[in-house]
């Protein structure tokens, strides 16, 4: 995994991401992330008393860390420019963060809730992650206007078509939307179990189709292999677009001198062996 922190533990994540906090911008306070981890753990593990643990394989707390710290990465990347555009405050390191931890927190089940797991609302979490977002971000010391940002930048993880560039109050807060949203794509398909995940991405989808009662003809993937099958032309005529146009190109804010870039470099790995497999599996 290209990540820059182990995404096994959680307690690891938080503690970097807060010493990540006072080396960008020394002087900082890291009470504000402290809160942020606490309730974001809470609230994934079932400790919480409004909130079941996250029961779902693929979009898993794990997910949440791993985008959490890529997100941390593209800002690092931005601030160790010599004049960073656009200029961060530590107030905007924060907000990336609690947008990064809440994205996906729509897929979370209350305790009543005892039908399936949370991947029945795949279809509409983007709109649950905001309300909860906007629900407990105020207890982390967050105002109205600040959490609006954070709102933003989670609409940015929908899976809108390519073309689709919202407007946002500043270039402060558009800025952060594509940092975000930009991880929410390259954390899950850089992992080095995405070849391995497909199948259980396909579930997900399946058990939401099945709770809206989408009819089988209209699903946009027949099975797990379909899905598998379509992932290297997703990455090409959807995802890459966005990242390079719609999200303002900020993935490169990792590259090295010579152009490599840590995560783009593990998802095209990751495609070679999602292809090398679809095509044994069709001569098979």
């Amino acid at each position: 995994m290209p990540l820059s922190t182990d995404t096994t533990n959680a307690t690891n994540v938080a503690e970097t991401t807060q010493r990540l906090l006072v080396d960008l911008f020394p002087g900082a306070k890291d009470e504000t992330l402290r809160r942020l981890f606490s309730l974001t753990d809470r609230i994934f593990t079932g400790q919480h008393h409004d909130f079941q643990a996250v029961d779902l394989k693929y979009h898993d707390y794990r997910h949440t860390l791993q985008v959490t710290v890529c997100t941390t990465d593209l800002l690092a990347g931005h601030l160790a420019n010599a004049e960073p555009k656009p200029a961060l405050t530590p107030r905007h390191f924060e907000l990336s963060v609690a947008a990064a931890l809440m994205h996906d927190t729509g897929y979370l089940k209350s305790p009543a809730d005892h039908v399936g797991t949370g991947a029945k609302y795949t279809y509409c979490h983007v709109l649950r992650s905001c309300a909860i977002a906007a629900s407990y971000l105020p207890a982390c010391g967050f105002n109205l206007v600040e959490i609006d940002v954070v709102l933003g930048a989670i609409r940015r993880t929908s899976p809108a078509p390519a073309g689709t560039v919202p407007r946002y109050r500043n270039i402060e807060d558009h800025f952060i939307a594509c940092v975000v949203a930009s991880s929410d794509y390259l954390a899950q398909m850089a992992a080095e179990d995405y070849p391995d995940e497909l199948g259980i991405l396909y579930d997900e989808f399946t058990e939401s189709d099945d709770f809206i009662g989408t009819p089988a003809a209209n699903r946009v993937f027949k099975s797990a292999a379909d899905l598998a099958l379509r992932t290297p032309k997703f990455w090409e005529k959807g995802v890459k677009p966005k990242l390079e146009k719609d999200f303002g190109g900020v993935c490169h804010l990792i590259d090295e001198p010579d152009g490599a870039n840590t995560y783009i470099d593990a998802i095209e790995q990751n495609l070679a062996i999602i292809t090398q497999r679809t095509a044994a599996a069709a001569v098979g």
